[in-house]
């Protein structure tokens, strides 16, 4: 059984510490630029400046005219958390040059799809402007199930280096696609990702759906972890799998969303006389629905973390009954602690209003009640 590291979790205190108040500047920065754009009606503006083009590059020129800046404006603070705070506290391998090269592929992505949810937006606004919303929480659930499937092909891999496990893990393979079948999830094989290039940090998943999915392990976990942790991480991941998990996710992240699209719709409608804007589907309105979204998603976070935990909770069970190994996975939590910087006992409002998972104290206690109970039952 791994022990934490004292001197670890000091650390793991102060690195979260730090993460939180970055986080919390990042918003602010954000709140007051968008604040700025809705104050000074910046945006009417631009918008009479753009008032020639055609529609489609008006909403492309002022997506970027208030978009771009407050990229450039929270990029120190970008770099400052990515990169310079991770190699501070000894967790990041990456070279600055390709962290740059990283946000650059991100930028990308960010515009592309960011582009088009911004066209298909204000084209149903014009189109429906009653029930955009409807057709755009539609469309966007359609849109998350085809990226969930092709993330493994054409996401991840921008990123890392995936490839099938070696021969050298041979064994620990067939445990995992035993452990696979046994919770009748169909995997196309077991991968390895080189997340050491970036850093030091451990984690697996179950990627993809239906034809796409597949064991993924980080080459960090193959090279700290024993096979029996690694055997319990990858049953917390399968059950995800048997609890539909992920299904279920893509569905409450879509009623979510759709609920914030609906609040964006009231908004406008209450706002475009304000704004002294008679047609909603005007992209003068975007800071407005910008600003609206943002406070509906800063609102709800708390009760997405909270169904996160429920679901992770369900996982850490499942883990525990189909591996019978109630040791080796709070060995491998502990271990995770120490190699990730992960802080176990986090207060008491951080983990309700920021973790997706349950802090890991209370999984490791989880861990041990059951194997301590396992070995009462074989005592008696």
């Amino acid at each position: 059984m791994v022990d934490l590291n004292p001197r670890r979790q000091r650390l793991a205190k102060e690195y979260a510490r730090t993460q939180r108040r970055l986080g919390l500047a990042e918003m602010l920065l954000s709140a007051a630029y968008l604040g700025i754009w809705l104050a000074t009606g910046m945006a009417a503006s631009l918008g009479n400046l753009l008032a020639g083009l055609h529609i489609w590059l008006r909403v492309a020129a002022l997506g970027a005219a208030i978009g771009a800046p407050l990229y450039v404006v929270t990029l120190p603070l970008a770099f400052y958390r990515g990169y310079t705070l991770p190699h501070k506290y000894e967790q990041g391998t990456q070279a600055v040059r390709d962290w740059w090269m990283d946000q650059l592929k991100g930028l990308l992505i960010s515009v592309l799809l960011g582009g088009f949810v911004l066209e298909l937006l204000y084209g149903l606004l014009a189109w429906q402007p009653l029930t955009w919303w409807l057709w755009l929480g539609a469309a966007l659930l359609l849109f998350n199930v085809l990226l969930t499937n092709l993330a493994p092909l054409v996401i991840v891999p921008l990123f890392f280096k995936m490839q099938p496990l070696g021969v050298d893990f041979g064994h620990l393979q067939q445990r995992l696609l035993a452990l696979a079948a046994r919770a009748n999830a169909r995997v196309r094989g077991v991968y390895t990702l080189n997340l050491s290039s970036r850093t030091k940090g451990a984690n697996a998943a179950l990627m993809g759906i239906g034809n796409t999915r597949r064991i993924v392990l980080g080459d960090t976990l193959l090279q700290e972890f024993t096979a029996d942790e690694i055997e319990t991480v990858m049953a917390h991941e399968l059950g995800h799998h048997v609890n539909r998990d992920i299904p279920s996710g893509i569905l409450v992240g879509s009623v979510l969303t759709l609920g914030g699209l609906y609040v964006a719709h009231l908004a406008l409608q209450a706002g475009m006389q304000r704004l002294g804007l008679p047609d909603p589907a005007d992209p003068n309105t975007l800071p407005l629905l910008a600003a609206v979204l943002g406070i509906y998603q800063l609102l709800t976070g708390p009760l997405e973390n909270a169904y996160s935990r429920w679901r992770e909770r369900r996982a850490d069970v499942y883990a525990l009954q189909a591996t019978a190994n109630g040791p080796a996975y709070a060995s491998a939590l502990t271990r995770l602690a120490n190699q990730n910087l992960s802080e176990v006992d986090p207060p008491l409002w951080v983990e309700a209003l920021l973790y997706s998972h349950p802090a890991l104290k209370g999984r490791i206690a989880l861990a041990m009640a059951f194997a301590n109970a396992g070995s009462q039952a074989r005592a008696a």
